[in-house]
């Protein structure tokens, strides 16, 4: 039986899987964009051998998926086995309600836009919870995880080879867009990973820094680090307490000091990314 988190996880797998296959099926495929990931590998490969991008896209996900497997571990593997798999089952389930004979916007740059901000967005979920939506971004994890890479940079990489496959079956105009498309899919996917990943430090130096604490550690479940700090210009000697929270529990700290009416003096900063055991609360 899933466990809670697992079961979170999960259904974030999905509806990142959902965007990304909107993205694709609606915005990608009929305008012949190539950006830089298997399914736009699978479309090239489509028009070559008959098969359709389903099928493709099943067969090359199979062979990257066992790489995953081998080269980045098995919680990544088993969550793509899954984001694979269902992946062509939403392509396959749009070929058969929503049969498309053209481009729905009849502009390829409106195309790329929506095909970029969709994807981008479901691999921004995908990869924050150790995931992927198969294919290049297997390789793209690959890359990022044994040069350190920032995964948006890694995805580009990957894609990029794939964008230049555009040429065997598309015109010029068609490949310069594509490779354009996976450059700004990778800003995006950095883009979205960034807002997902920031939290707030808030530091707070008060008199009531004890009443404070107590609601930080007991209320909030939130961990909280005291220095002691002297003022410039009275030369009090004072506490100072240090967290980090998400913006959503950032706002539940201030609206509590804004009911306590506490003599505050508080710092706020953005944090682009914690390592280590902050998402682990007290219990």
């Amino acid at each position: 039986m899933l466990k809670k988190e697992n079961l979170r996880e999960y259904v974030i797998m999905t509806l990142a899987l959902f965007f990304t296959s909107l993205g694709v099926y609606f915005f990608m495929i009929p305008s012949g964009i190539v950006v830089g990931s298997i399914s736009g590998l699978a479309m090239v490969l489509a028009q070559l051998s008959g098969l359709s991008i389903s099928v493709i896209t099943m067969i090359l996900n199979v062979g990257l998926l066992i790489i995953g497997f081998i080269f980045i571990g098995k919680e990544f593997g088993v969550k793509t086995v899954y984001t694979s798999l269902l992946f062509p089952v939403f392509l396959g389930f749009y070929e058969a309600v929503f049969p498309l004979n053209g481009s729905l916007t009849g502009n390829n740059v409106y195309d790329l836009i929506c095909n970029v901000l969709l994807v981008g967005f479901g691999q921004a979920l995908l990869f924050n919870v150790n995931a992927s939506s198969g294919g290049l971004d297997i390789v793209a994890k690959i890359v990022s995880k044994y040069t350190h890479m920032e995964i948006g940079k890694a995805v580009t990489m990957a894609g990029m080879i794939t964008a230049m496959s555009s040429l065997l079956v598309y015109n010029i105009g068609t490949f310069i867009v594509s490779v354009l498309g996976t450059y700004a899919n990778g800003l995006v996917v950095d883009y979205f990973i960034g807002g997902i990943n920031k939290k707030k430090k808030i530091c707070i130096v008060s008199d009531e820094y004890e009443k404070i604490q107590n609601f930080i550690l007991d209320t909030m479940k939130r961990g909280v680090t005291l220095y002691q700090v002297q003022g410039g210009f009275e030369k009090e000697n004072r506490v100072e307490l240090v967290t980090i929270m998400s913006n959503n529990e950032y706002k539940i700290l201030l609206d509590f000091l804004h009911k306590a009416d506490f003599k505050v003096f508080v710092t706020i900063s953005t944090v682009n990314e914690v390592v280590g055991i902050w998402n682990t609360k007290k219990a």
